[in-house]
């Protein structure tokens, strides 16, 4: 199959190259900003951890006393203008992955489909902004970046064939850009050299009121009452599955969404089975964002498993030492 769709991926090859040859030489104009920017994306399809790796970056420069900022797309959103994101922003206006971004950390994020101007817009409220940090924008040509932080997960660069071929966004490595590219893999098994991460859940699902219950709690429950269902809307939900079966939780279903699954329509109740008289439904807190939005059912308790993403002290040390050079 996939060599029946080469043709296609070496079209596809093509026209990314003649777009990226005419930002290099000019005919394009790369606009940059007046910080350092770091961009966060992925060369391949799916997830791979970028968001929860603009977090544990945001949360970074927190502790080191740098007043930072996010810039994002806001994929799936309504509305395609720039837009500030306040922690009481409707989902469906500021996408998930905004929100997300948002509910873990206080400083500025905008959005719109050009981050260059989300950047400008941000830098003009906050102008005591010292670094911008941009959630997926790896193929956005037109913003200049500082640092480029590729995230891989354990696909690597699977068979090393471009869309639809393969799972390649673009081709890898990337070509020079004025900028250091820092490789980051977020899986247990890394395909090639780079930088590390340890992601795990955290100890506590969260629900809708904040309050918490232990997944060690939730893995005593052998024979329950109430069935345990996982779910998730992401780009490898069998990731998020898995984890929890590695704590011990009895998983009675699996619940599979697309990646930015729209829940604005969805019925809580229609997740419970007739032979259910109540669930406890595990999801992503990406998820979470869209569900605790919805008419909560006595029936159907959602509670949000955290992932703890922590990036090795080697990873912060490279990036610092980039964004020093630039500031020199």
């Amino acid at each position: 199959m996939a060599c029946a769709l080469w043709p296609v991926a070496q079209l596809y090859g093509w026209l990314t190259s003649i777009r990226r040859g005419l930002y290099v030489s000019g005919l394009f104009k790369v606009e940059s900003v007046s910080v350092p920017v770091v961009v966060v994306g992925n060369v391949t399809v799916g997830g791979g951890g970028k968001t929860p790796l603009v977090i544990a970056l945001m949360a970074h420069f927190a502790r080191q006393g740098i007043r930072a900022g996010v810039v994002s797309r806001g994929y799936g959103r309504n509305g395609k203008g720039c837009l500030e994101v306040f922690p009481n922003t409707p989902v469906l206006m500021s996408g998930d992955e905004p929100a997300l971004i948002k509910r873990a950390q206080a400083a500025p994020i905008f959005v719109a489909n050009n981050r260059v101007e989300a950047a400008r817009k941000l830098l003009a409220a906050y102008p005591q902004t010292e670094v911008i940090v941009c959630d997926d924008g790896l193929q956005h040509e037109r913003m200049q970046r500082t640092v480029n932080v590729v995230v891989f997960d354990n696909t690597g660069l699977g068979n090393g064939w471009l869309l639809p071929a393969g799972p390649l966004r673009q081709h890898w490595p990337l070509p020079c850009q004025n900028a250091q590219t820092l490789v980051l893999h977020t899986g247990s098994n890394a395909a090639f050299a780079g930088f590390k991460s340890r992601r795990k859940l955290g100890d506590a699902a969260i629900g809708v009121a904040g309050e918490q219950v232990t997944l060690q709690s939730l893995a005593a429950i052998m024979n329950p009452p109430v069935t345990i269902v996982a779910m998730a809307g992401i780009a490898h939900p069998d990731a998020f599955f898995d984890m929890l079966d590695a704590h011990g939780l009895q998983l009675a279903r699996r619940l599979r969404f697309e990646d930015h699954a729209d829940y604005s329509r969805l019925d809580l109740a229609s997740l419970k089975l007739p032979t259910e008289a109540s669930i406890t439904i595990l999801c992503t807190e990406k998820d979470a964002i869209k569900l605790f939005e919805l008419p909560q059912d006595p029936a159907v308790r959602v509670l949000a498993v955290p992932l703890v993403f922590t990036p090795e002290a080697e990873f912060f040390t490279a990036l610092e030492h980039a964004l020093n050079s630039r500031r020199l």
